[in-house]
């Protein structure tokens, strides 16, 4: 596989038959092409972190499982005020889309709080 590609490419450098600087061109193609191939890790959790800014510490730091975030939403209150203007549905169907990092990022300077939620 690409172990067996990078060792013809140093036998080929060994025996002459390429320069150096050209194995090194093909060993960053192969690498490049694993990079490539390598499928990426799905999101596994909702990192949802609330702040008092005026503190800096967090008021709040939860980790969900991906797999229970729908439960989980069923217990949520109704109206939670620190996501004032997020629609939850939305944050859940961005989710299922495939979206990850930082989904979420709003600050309450009325209420001085700082939200963010994340999918990692």
């Amino acid at each position: 596989m690409m172990n067996e590609e990078r060792l013809q490419i140093l036998k080929m450098i060994e025996s002459g038959k390429i320069s150096a600087e050209e194995g090194a061109k093909l060993l960053s193609a192969v690498e490049a092409t694993q990079a490539a191939e390598t499928p990426a890790r799905p999101a596994q959790f909702l990192r949802v972190k609330v702040y008092d800014t005026r503190s800096g510490r967090a008021t709040v730091n939860v980790n969900l499982p991906l797999s229970l975030l729908e439960v989980a939403l069923k217990f949520a209150p109704k109206n939670i005020e620190q996501l004032k203007g997020v629609d939850l549905g939305e944050i859940v169907q961005a989710i299922k889309t495939g979206a990850s990092g930082k989904i979420v990022d709003i600050t309450d300077d009325d209420e001085g709080q700082h939200v963010e939620i994340y999918v990692e």
